[in-house]
């Protein structure tokens, strides 16, 4: 149980209230922010404006999944308010608090150093991007079906890279009878492919396989669909690149040659918002029940 433990969620999206759900299950004390339009009721949970005052008591903070942008906006979705992130706020949050975000950018994480506060990223977390990667490739394969005019099944794929995206991306597709190719960089995660009955290749081969593709799924975030490689493609063919922004792909010369190439980062919370939640919830509250653990000082 969560009993004693003070914890303030600011900001997010439907994914937060499975948060909030099972906090609230745990005997938290949930202090909620950016959620002024919200209708769903949550008994025992306060709802507060955006002050310093509400963090000073704080054993966690929680931040929607990207955490801040570069100003340290937080993002909200029940809410029109802007919901600011500033150094007032840093510095009334007590050192021994967490904040816990899906993934941060630069400011977060500097803000955090500055303040000597414990920044976790719970996409970074292996179960997390595993269990995450379940609803990603749902949601492509969504994505593939409304944006090609033949059926998944006898479609030639390519998966480029084998990690915990990319795994369940190819096995998702070759249940469903795709012919799938896998792009590796290292020997281990070709002889896995190879092992798991895909066609593997390693990546410096990319403009040589492309011939006869019609479906790309892109986890790597790093530019490797290249002109180079989409000149290769047929027209027929359909990029999705599930890498985060700004992807691993040239969208603007996939846009000039007429091939559809599109940008897919956050599906879960897109495409199934309560399993998402439902991740991060059991997450965090795994960490911060070890944590509690650990130091003996909470119920």
């Amino acid at each position: 149980m969560l009993t004693g433990i003070q914890i303030v969620l600011a900001g997010g999206d439907a994914r937060q209230l499975e948060v909030i759900r099972r906090l609230t299950e745990l005997d938290a004390a949930v202090t909620i922010v950016g959620f002024d339009r919200l209708e769903t009721p949550f008994s025992g949970v306060v709802k507060a404006e955006w002050l310093p005052d509400i963090l000073k008591q704080v054993d966690v903070l929680i931040l929607p999944a990207v955490g801040t942008d570069e100003e340290g906006v937080i993002s909200t979705l029940f809410t029109d308010q802007e919901l600011r992130l500033t150094d007032a706020h840093l510095a009334a949050i007590p050192k021994t608090c967490k904040v816990i975000t899906g993934m941060a950018k630069p400011y977060l994480k500097k803000q955090c150093d500055k303040y000597h506060l414990e920044l976790i990223e719970l996409f970074e977390r292996d179960d997390v991007a595993i269990y995450n990667s379940i609803p990603t490739a749902e949601g492509a394969l969504m994505m593939a079906i409304q944006n090609t005019d033949i059926t998944i099944h006898g479609s030639n794929c390519i998966v480029l890279g084998l990690g915990r995206t990319g795994f369940t991306m190819a096995r998702t597709l070759q249940a469903i009878g795709a012919n799938v190719k896998v792009g590796v960089r290292r020997d281990e995660a070709y002889a896995r492919a190879f092992e798991m009955g895909f066609e593997p290749f390693y990546m410096p081969e990319l403009a040589r396989q492309a011939g006869n593709i019609d479906l790309i799924f892109n986890t790597i975030p790093t530019m490797i669909v290249t002109a180079q490689v989409i000149a290769q493609l047929p027209l027929r063919a359909c990029i999705i690149d599930l890498a985060s922004k700004p992807g691993g792909t040239d969208f603007r010369f996939a846009e000039k040659r007429g091939i559809k190439a599109l940008l897919a980062p956050g599906l879960p919370g897109i495409v199934a918002p309560k399993t998402a939640g439902r991740i991060i919830a059991n997450s965090l509250t795994q960490i911060i029940l070890e944590d509690n653990r650990l130091r003996g000082n909470k119920p």
